[in-house]
């Protein structure tokens, strides 16, 4: 069985987006792993003197693990609450590990050695998607990541996602993603929306063309029935996903972070605060020409 990761640092929107996740898993059928990346201070000689003090590896590494399974035994019992009243319902197991290195190379380790299918976390920071964006670490995970990558924001509370927005540029690779997407979608029994964000106000000549090309390519490879095509006029991308938040009832916003492409900007610190308006909806990221399934 294919598992949810969850990076955790043990902050509030960490273990908010484990929580989510813990929901996320019964519906999916897939277990947790939680992990957390150790950074040790090493000594570093310069000018005869030590940099960075030597700390003790067992003792960072037993509170690390002390702190995991605190966090691990947390969301056992809200299962266990929840059980108590849906006692037919599939229960996650909740494993956790940790590892030392640089957060983005323990999140990808530990995401093959657990065969885990998608990450889920928190965005962090009192600025929002502000500090979580414009964070290296995040931005590296999210450029170098050969997985999907589900951002919650800070206190959002799970609900049954009904609706997914799939923003796209029509591109072809899109296709594999949506194919996984539809797979997502089926166990959560949620309609996917496919919207082509442009700047005028319908879809003609050569665009039309390649909308219909789309999502005749879809229909060949994707069988799931809940899947629609939507046109939106929008000078930008961010407004369109203003649009998109506030008119059409979306539970999760999804796109592909695809280098050099419309949306990679979003992911850049000048837009930063603009995809911030959109913090109030969890965000799934997929890296380009993805196709397995979740």
């Amino acid at each position: 069985m294919k598992k949810i990761l969850v990076p955790t640092d043990f902050s509030p929107a960490a273990s908010n987006a484990a929580r989510y996740a813990a929901h996320l898993a019964k519906l999916l059928k897939k277990d947790i792993t939680l992990c957390n990346a150790m950074l040790i201070p090493m000594e570093a000689p310069a000018a005869g003197q030590v940099v960075w003090p030597l700390e003790d590896y067992e003792s960072i590494k037993n509170n690390t693990t002390e702190q995991l399974r605190a966090e691990a035994g947390k969301l056992n019992s809200r299962l266990e609450e929840q059980a108590a009243v849906l006692p037919d319902e599939f229960r996650p197991a909740i494993n956790y590990t940790s590892e030392v290195g640089m957060v983005t190379d323990v999140i990808r380790n530990v995401f093959d050695e657990h065969n885990a299918s998608v990450v889920v976390m928190g965005m962090s920071g009192a600025g929002g998607l502000e500090r979580f964006f414009m964070g290296s670490n995040s931005r590296n995970l999210i450029a170098k990541a050969t997985f999907p990558v589900l951002l919650i924001p800070p206190g959002f509370i799970f609900r049954q996602v009904k609706k997914i927005a799939f923003a796209t540029t029509l591109d072809q690779g899109d296709i594999n993603v949506l194919h996984s997407l539809a797979c997502f979608a089926k166990a959560l029994d949620a309609e996917i929306q496919v919207n082509h964000i442009s700047d005028t106000k319908y879809e003609h000549g050569e665009d039309r063309h390649k909308a219909d090309v789309f999502m005749s390519e879809l229909s060949k490879k994707v069988s799931y029935p809940k899947v629609s095509y939507h046109h939106i006029k929008s000078m930008d991308v961010d407004h369109g996903l203003d649009w998109l938040h506030e008119h059409s009832q979306v539970d999760l916003l999804t796109m592909v972070h695809r280098p050099h492409a419309f949306f990679t900007n979003l992911f850049s610190g000048s837009h930063t605060q603009k995809l911030a308006r959109h913090v109030t909806l969890p965000l799934l990221v997929f890296p380009p020409e993805y196709g397995a399934a979740i």
